[in-house]
C-alpha cells in the first residue's frame, strides 16, 4: 500500500487567492462608505454606446452597500442625432449649445428616452440577471432651479441656462428613504420655463448643496496626465488650480470637468474623481482599491497642515510637553528640536499648533521612523493623528522608503488598526537599534508601504 504523502494542504487556486486578497483590502472602504453621498455624472455616450448596463450593474453594488446616490446623465449624442434626423443644424458658442425652440424640443426628447433606459436598467430584477434581488428605487424630479444663461459676447443663447438653487432638502429626504436621485440636465424656473443645462454643472451643484463625500465624473480619457501623457492619480485643490491656470494644453472635457472639480471641493465636496468611462468596472477599481484608476482631487486630506518652521518650536513644546510627562512620548529638548525642525509636519488651527508628527529616514534600509505623533486633547476625534500619518506614508514614497515603523508605548491599537504589525527590534535600521532605550520597552510596530491603504 503506497504510503500517504507528507503534506495533505491544498493548494489554492491564484484566482481564488487573489479574490481574497483583494476582497479583505476592500472592506475598510465598505465600512467607511456606508451611508456616504456620492454623486455619478455620466454623459449620454456611455448610454449611447451600450454601456450602461455594465455600469448598472455597478451602481446596484454600491446601492447594496448601504451608498447614497445621486445619477446626473448628459443627453448631447442623442440631442445632436435629432437635430440631424430634423436636418436642424447645431449651434454653439464657445462650447456651450444655442438652445431656441427646436432645439429644446429635441433636448427634452432626449432627456425623457435617457431617463427611462435608465431607469428600465436599473429596474431590472430578473433571476438571471446581476441585479437579481436589487430592489432599486429611483426618484427623478425638478430638483434644479435654473435661469436663462443670457447674452454672452452678444450671442443669446436663449433656452440654455445655469443653475440658480438645488432643492437639496427633497433630495436629502429620497436619499434617506433609500431611493436613488436622477437628475437630467434640465432646469425649470419659477416662471414654468425650462432650460437646458450641463450634466457636468448639475452634478457639481448637486455635490455642493448636499456636501456629498464624492463627485465623480465618468470621462472619455483614462484622466488628467501630466506633460509625459503619464496618468496624475491625486491633486490637492492648490495643484489642480495649478494646472487649470498654466500653459499646457489639456483636453476640453478634462478641463471643464476638472474645473467642475475644484469648485466643488472649493465650496464643501470632500473629494472628486475623474475616471475613464471605457474601463469595466471602474466605478468599484476607483472606489475600492488603494491606487485607483483615475485621478482624484482631494479637498481635505491636507487640510490645514504644513510643514513645521523654526517659529513653531514653541508651540511644539506646548503640544508636547503634557505627552512627555505621561510617558507617552520622549522627552526633547528645545535644541533637538530646533535641530530636527524640518523633519515635522503640523496642523494649525487659529494660529494654535493641534497636531504634529516627524518622519526620520534611514536611507540605506529603505526605511523611515514615525516621530512624535501628538493630537491636542480637544481635537482627537477629528482624524488629524490619521491624516498626518497618510501624510507622512506619501513622503516615504516620494524618498523611496519601503517601510515605515514606530516605537510606541501606549497607541500599540492605534498603529495596529492602521495597517502596522507588531516585530522585534532586529528589524529596526542598525543606528537605530543603539538609540533603543530599554528601560521605556516601547513596542516595534512596522508598516510595508506597499500594503496600506488610501481611502479614496
Amino acid at each position: 500500500m503506497p504510503a500517504k504523502p507528507k503534506s495533505m494542504k491544498r493548494q489554492q487556486p491564484f484566482a481564488d487567492r487573489h479574490f481574497v486578497h483583494w476582497f479583505r483590502n476592500a472592506a475598510p472602504y465598505i465600512n467607511a462608505f456606508r451611508g456616504r453621498t456620492f454623486v455619478v455624472c455620466f454623459g449620454g455616450e456611455l448610454v449611447a454606446e451600450g454601456r450602461f448596463p455594465v455600469l448598472a450593474q455597478d451602481i446596484a453594488l454600491l446601492n447594496s452597500l448601504g451608498i447614497r446616490l445621486v445619477l446626473v446623465f448628459g443627453t448631447r449624442p442623442q440631442v445632436e442625432q435629432r437635430l440631424r434626423q430634423r436636418r436642424i443644424e447645431p449651434r454653439y458658442a464657445g462650447g456651450i449649445r444655442i438652445t431656441d425652440g427646436p432645439a429644446l424640443q429635441c433636448v427634452l426628447e432626449a432627456a425623457g428616452t435617457v431617463r427611462t433606459e435608465i431607469e428600465a436598467q436599473l429596474s431590472m430584477g430578473l433571476p438571471n440577471t446581476p441585479l437579481r434581488g436589487a430592489a432599486i428605487r429611483i426618484v427623478s424630479g425638478n430638483f434644479a432651479t435654473a435661469r436663462p444663461l443670457g447674452i454672452i459676447d452678444g450671442v443669446d443663447h436663449l433656452h440654455t441656462g445655469t443653475i440658480r438653487r438645488m432643492d437639496h432638502e427633497a433630495m436629502q429626504r429620497c436619499l434617506a428613504q433609500d431611493a436613488m436621485v436622477l437628475l437630467p440636465p434640465l432646469g425649470y424656473s419659477p416662471t414654468g420655463e425650462v432650460f437646458n443645462l450641463s450634466a457636468r454643472e448639475v452634478a457639481a451643484a448637486a455635490a455642493t448643496a448636499l456636501s456629498a463625500d464624492k463627485l465623480i465624473y465618468l470621462v472619455a480619457t483614462r484622466g488628467l496626465r501630466d506633460s509625459r501623457r503619464r496618468l496624475v492619480r491625486e491633486l490637492t485643490l492648490d495643484e489642480a488650480t495649478g494646472v487649470l491656470q498654466g500653459r499646457r494644453h489639456l483636453d476640453t472635457a478634462i478641463a471643464a470637468c476638472l474645473r467642475s472639480a475644484v469648485e466643488a471641493c472649493s465650496r464643501g465636496v470632500r473629494r472628486a474623481h475623474l475616471i475613464d468611462r471605457h474601463i469595466d468596472g471602474a466605478l468599484l477599481l476607483e472606489l475600492f482599491t488603494r491606487d485607483g484608476c483615475g485621478t482624484l482631487v482631494s479637498a481635505d486630506r491636507y487640510e490645514g497642515m504644513r510643514r513645521a518652521t523654526i517659529d513653531d518650536v514653541g508651540g511644539l513644546i506646548e503640544l508636547i510637553t503634557p505627552l512627555e510627562k505621561q510617558g507617552v512620548l520622549v522627552k526633547r529638548s528645545r535644541e533637538a528640536l530646533e535641530m530636527e525642525i524640518g523633519r515635522f509636519v503640523v496642523v494649525e488651527r487659529d494660529g494654535a499648533i493641534i497636531a504634529c508628527a516627524a518622519l526620520i529616514p534611514y536611507h540605506e534600509e529603505k526605511a523611515g521612523e514615525i516621530g512624535c505623533l501628538a493630537v491636542h486633547p480637544d481635537y482627537r476625534n477629528h482624524r488629524h493623528g490619521e491624516r498626518l500619518l497618510q501624510f507622512l506614508e506619501k513622503e516615504a514614497r516620494t524618498m523611496g522608503l519601503e517601510q515605515m515603523f514606530v516605537l510606541t508605548t501606549q497607541a500599540i491599537h492605534w498603529f495596529q488598526e492602521r495597517g502596522f504589525h507588531k516585530t522585534d527590534l532586529t528589524s529596526l535600521p542598525v543606528r537605530r537599534r543603539r538609540l533603543y532605550n530599554y528601560q521605556r520597552r516601547s513596542r516595534v510596530l512596522v508598516k510595508v508601504l506597499g500594503g496600506d491603504q488610501d481611502n479614496r
